[in-house]
């Protein structure tokens, strides 16, 4: 995934508009999928609203959970001839598609483009690098109390700094990515909100001790 600001920081006006004009909006309904894990990756996604959920089906059936793509982020940049992961819409989700020739045209005309996309295009890596670290030894809390703050984070960035964490995703959800039971998710938030570090409101939980949070986190 690629922030799109990071992209259009490199591009003059004419070149956005080039962009914005290969561009082909979509929508997708709740729980559609936008495209899955092996198919051949013909495009590239930008999400423009909504929340995305990405996984990977493990060979025993399992499923993983390995992000959440949210507006502003590129899918499938780091993707060369197949989907690595699959994605479908939690809620309501559009998206800018954008055909992988024409998009691979214009970074090879743009280098200053190319340049950039090549910072980021490995971001993808470096989520499921920091999943990986996110699983290794740390506790449920410790766990669950990461994955809030850096929810709490990545809204920030979009320009929606808030106490309150929006999390469109079932505690399911939440539990495939952190590697545990949904009962100890729901066990970890019951405390959580029992010792007022976090309120949980609808559609998702309010900070009430950050100073605490970000301690275990640290």
């Amino acid at each position: 995934m690629v922030r799109l600001v990071s992209v259009c920081a490199s591009l003059s006006d004419d070149e956005l508009s080039l962009l914005e004009s290969m561009a082909h909006p979509t929508h997708f309904a709740s729980g559609e999928t936008l495209f899955t894990q092996g198919r051949e990756a013909h495009s590239v996604y930008n999400v423009t609203a909504g929340v995305i959920r990405l996984y990977k089906l493990l060979a025993d059936g399992r499923r993983q959970v390995v992000g959440f793509a949210l507006p502003g982020d590129f899918l499938g940049l780091a993707m060369r001839d197949a989907f690595g992961f699959s994605a479908d819409a939690i809620g309501e989700v559009a998206a800018c598609a954008f055909s992988r020739g024409a998009y691979t045209a214009l970074v090879d005309a743009k280098p200053h483009l190319l340049k950039r996309l090549h910072e980021f295009a490995t971001h993808e890596l470096t989520l499921a690098h920091e999943q990986m670290m996110l699983l290794g030894r740390r506790t449920a809390e410790e766990k669950l109390i990461c994955f809030l703050l850096g929810m709490q984070q990545r809204w920030a960035r979009l320009g929606k700094p808030s106490v309150t964490v929006p999390l469109p995703m079932t505690r399911q959800d939440i539990a495939d990515f952190l590697g545990l039971t949904i009962e100890t998710v729901s066990r970890t938030f019951t405390r959580l909100a029992k010792d007022k570090t976090i309120l949980i409101v609808p559609g998702g939980v309010r900070v009430m001790n950050p100073e605490r949070m970000s301690a275990v986190a640290a």
